[in-house]
């Protein structure tokens, strides 16, 4: 990690951007026209190597670069996108892990004017702050400390530039999203960029996500298995967010459970996610690998309230009913409501086994009554699916418009099951699911306890 700035232009960030993929693109193409007669196996090799190259490229370019950049990194880390073989995939996704938890941290003197000028000299503020910060992120890097009544703090604070940087990286993307629009045109929808962007710009808002926090933990307060480390709001600024510091399992260490602690995490995970999103009709959605952690009283805390969105119950009313007739192969049904909701257009010629048959591919772990544990690939397969025009599902659907919202519940959909496919975790995801599908009574002892402090807190 250099101690330099971040590179905060928008030419800068896209350049490096671009270096990163011609760098690759050179090498592939050097090592195709050496190979000649060569065995395949050998050729096949030197193509891996390639590729491991590229990926520690991609942790040292995008960990220097935070920001937006960095978060795509971190996506990439758990769902795999088809950029590299197939063969190297599993090593490929190993090196990115390294953006989950934590980059290289920059010094932190580098940081220092910034909790300064907001909050006052730090060894006034905090009884004792650790300067080796603990876990760097995309936007900014976390300290452990110690407040002056004696509470163990952590202290996240953002990098200087990062805000410049990840609107150079939103507007690097607006661009590469309108070039791809012919081939993703879903994802490419002016209301979607517009979208994405607000989503992205407010989680450089430490106010908002202050306020996102401190509401969430106090809505899971005492709960069973759910834990959200509260704000302090004396210690938090623009640029300065103080928690309650949690420590615990990572989830590259959950991985290394036994099989019943890993789905019992993973259940918890599916819960907090998607069980926020039918109750609450609102979520977080920064749902990865790095944003939670298993804590020794078998609690799972989640971490990051940055990119937080609201749904209006009439649009989660309508993902419900759409689970609802998917679970019943009620495809005339599903088409009626998606024209209904303006997904289809009036004179759209998808079909209504089209409909049920693209919803399937694209959630269907939801669907089915068994213990279901995904791999990576699977989650990969559906997400691509849903959004590559050379899948057989895309073809039907694209030219028709999933309302942003909508998008948005998806994207956290297939993130969920990457995390949960990240830590080798399985469970009936159908009879989890019911609770808040069909209003079915909890099968689960999680789902009997959380309906217990349900009741109990009316």
């Amino acid at each position: 990690m250099s101690d330099a700035p971040l590179p905060t232009s928008r030419v800068s960030r896209g350049a490096a951007l671009g270096r990163l993929a011609a760098k690759q693109t050179l090498r592939r193409v050097v090592i195709k026209a050496g190979s000649v007669g060569l065995s395949e196996s050998r050729r096949a090799t030197m193509l891996d190597a390639a590729d491991q190259r590229m990926a520690r490229d991609f942790v040292a370019v995008l960990g220097d670069m935070r920001g937006a950049a960095m978060k795509m990194g971190q996506l990439l880390s758990f769902i795999d996108l088809g950029i590299v073989d197939e063969r190297s995939r599993t090593a490929f996704s190993a090196q990115l892990s390294r953006l989950q938890g934590s980059a290289d941290a920059l010094p932190f003197e580098m940081l220092r004017p910034v909790i300064e000028t907001e909050l006052g000299p730090v060894g006034q503020v905090f009884a004792s702050f650790e300067t080796n910060a603990f876990a760097a992120a995309s936007i900014g890097q976390v300290y452990r400390a110690v407040t002056h009544d004696g509470r163990q703090v952590a202290v996240k604070v953002q990098y200087p530039g990062v805000r410049s940087a990840v609107r150079a990286d939103l507007k690097n993307l607006a661009l590469f999203l309108r070039m791809w629009k012919s081939r993703v045109p879903a994802v490419a929808a002016r209301d979607f960029l517009d979208e994405i962007t607000g989503e992205l710009s407010r989680e450089l808002d430490y106010r908002q996500e202050f306020a996102n926090q401190a509401r969430v933990a106090q809505r899971f307060a005492d709960h069973p298995f759910i834990h959200v480390p509260a704000p302090v709001a004396e210690l938090s600024s623009d640029s300065v967010l103080t928690t309650e510091y949690v420590d615990g399992l990572t989830a590259q260490q959950v991985a290394e459970l036994p099989a019943a602690d890993r789905d019992r995490v993973g259940e918890i995970v599916y819960r907090f996610y998607l069980g926020s999103l039918f109750s609450d009709c609102e979520f977080n959605g920064d749902a990865h690998p790095g944003n939670f952690l298993y804590l020794p009283d078998r609690r799972v805390a989640f971490l990051d309230f940055g990119l937080y969105k609201r749904m209006a119950p009439e649009a989660v009313d309508m993902e419900r009913r759409a689970a609802q007739l998917c679970i019943e192969a009620d495809g005339d049904g599903l088409r009626a409501l998606l024209e209904q909701a303006g997904v289809l257009r009036h004179d759209s010629n998808v079909t209504a086994a089209d409909c049920l048959q693209y919803t399937l591919d694209a959630a269907g772990w939801n669907f089915v009554d068994d213990y279901v544990r995904i791999e990576p690939a699977e989650v990969s397969a559906a997400m691509l699916g849903a959004v590559y025009p050379g899948a057989r599902p895309f073809e039907s659907m694209r030219n028709e418009r999933l309302p942003p919202e909508h998008l948005f519940s998806r994207r956290l959909d297939f993130l969920v099951f990457g995390t949960i496919s990240h830590i080798g975790a399985g469970g009936n995801w159908y009879r989890i699911a019911a609770e808040w599908i069909h209003g079915a009574p909890p099968v689960t002892d999680l789902g009997v306890a959380e309906a217990a402090w349900r009741a109990a807190r009316g």
